[in-house]
């Protein structure tokens, strides 16, 4: 079982062939988990230990001031720590959100550019374990606007 591919990281791999820009699979994660739908993500990489996307900056997603709004980037934070959960946990384990840090370190103009990495290897386990997930936002200049870590609670799956 330590080497199946988690069903989420095959469904990026396979949709990749048909849409390289990653669209396909961002559509499908937002039909899976439609609140996601409302920052319309673009999932741009997925692999064990690394999901990158994207946000566009748009009406939907501005705040009252015209920079994007501190909960669209929570949103994309969550999407990413979720997905890279998805691909770096083996199959026998699951995940569900603990807990969330952010921290707002600029205005954030234009498309934002998400980056989550575990910080510590996904693994097999009996019990359950935290798995903290850091996740930095940029602006196309590059600058980070925003940071996140998010606790994932990684437990095994129920035997059938």
């Amino acid at each position: 079982m330590a080497d199946k591919i988690p069903s989420t990281l095959a469904m990026y791999r396979r949709l990749a062939r048909f849409s390289p820009s990653g669209w396909l699979f961002s559509r499908a994660v937002c039909f899976r988990a439609p609140y996601f739908g409302s920052i319309k993500p673009l999932v741009t990489r997925l692999e064990p230990g690394l999901c990158v996307a994207e946000i566009a900056h748009r009406r939907a997603v501005q705040n009252h001031i015209g920079t994007v709004h501190a909960i669209a980037l929570c949103n994309l934070a969550e999407l990413t720590a979720g997905l890279v959960s998805e691909a770096s946990l083996p199959v026998s384990m699951r995940w569900i959100p603990k807990g969330m840090e952010v921290e707002y370190v600029a205005k954030a103009s234009g498309r934002m550019h998400a980056e989550g990495r575990p910080e510590v290897p996904a693994v097999h386990a009996d019990e359950g374990y935290e798995l903290p997930i850091r996740v930095s936002v940029t602006d196309p200049g590059g600058t980070e606007v925003f940071r996140a870590r998010i606790r994932m609670w990684a437990t095994p799956k129920p035997r059938r």
